[in-house]
């Protein structure tokens, strides 16, 4: 298992990749009750 700190930096790098690809490709909101792109990446990221 990953220290708590990995996990965070792959979430940044996923959340600053998100963040890029919505500016440029499209436009996407979140909703409240929805897991942002970010908070997906990573998980399928700790998953793999």
């Amino acid at each position: 298992m990953l220290p708590d700190s990995k996990v965070i930096d792959i979430f940044y790098m996923a959340d600053d990749f998100c963040k890029f690809f919505n500016e440029t490709v499209k436009k996407h909101r979140n909703k409240p009750s929805r897991l942002s792109d970010a908070e997906m990446i990573t998980i399928l990221i700790m998953f793999r």
